[in-house]
């Protein structure tokens, strides 16, 4: 992921040649492909507004423009270039989601010295984000039961108060939840009966062709 990110605009061979390895990656692992490509639009969804205001640059020759609004040849490169780091990127962290246990991941973020507690928090909040979502939906349903959200303005207002609701029960929550755990003998870290010290010969083994696949990728022009 740090090599595609970091790799500049417009290098599309390199690109090329990392999607190639995601591939065999992803047909090693035997991942569902729709299950992965699916995860992947859903969160491509969030950014693509973003990646939209790469578009309009000053940059390079123009190709269309109307009034102020202007598209040039930097602007689409920009914008394909970022759209395929995206996409690229979301499929190597879905690919290693699906395939490694999140208690492994949080693990193995602690052992690369990731903070802890910015690792507690991650772990609270993958844990907890589904009471939320059903906390949410319940406090939705009975809006929608009492004939609450007759329209779209007075949906919007509902919804709001709802989402107001549910940041004052979450902080109350948090707070009894953390006082049990703290009671239970909790130190910052979730206990884990998983122990990740050393590396195994597979691992150096796969350290080194990742290595060797970004060297190559990165002299690819």
């Amino acid at each position: 992921m740090f090599a595609i990110a970091l790799t500049p605009n417009g290098r599309w061979i390199t690109w090329y040649f990392y999607s190639i390895f995601l591939l065999l990656l992803i047909l090693v692992s035997r991942v569902s492909l729709i299950k992965l490509l699916s995860r992947v639009a859903f969160e491509f969804v969030f950014v693509g507004l973003i990646l939209l205001g790469t578009l309009f640059r000053s940059e390079g020759e123009v190709i269309w423009s109307w009034g102020i609004i202007s598209i040039t040849t930097t602007g689409v490169m920009v914008l394909g270039s970022v759209t395929l780091k995206v996409f690229l990127s979301l499929l190597a962290l879905n690919l290693l989601i699906l395939t490694t246990t999140i208690p492994d991941i949080f693990q193995g973020l602690l052992s690369l010295g990731t903070p802890p507690l910015l690792v507690a928090i991650m772990a609270s909040m993958y844990r907890y984000i589904d009471v939320l979502v059903r906390e949410f939906t319940t406090m939705k349903r009975a809006a929608m039961s009492r004939n609450l959200m007759t329209n779209r303005r007075r949906t919007r207002l509902i919804l709001g108060h709802a989402i107001g609701s549910l940041f004052i029960r979450t902080y109350e929550r948090g707070e009894r939840i953390h006082q049990a755990m703290l009671a239970r003998g909790y130190q910052g870290v979730s206990p884990t009966t998983t122990n990740l010290r050393g590396y195994k010969k597979r691992d150096i083994l796969a350290l080194m062709m990742t290595v060797l696949i970004v060297f190559l990728g990165q002299l690819a022009s």
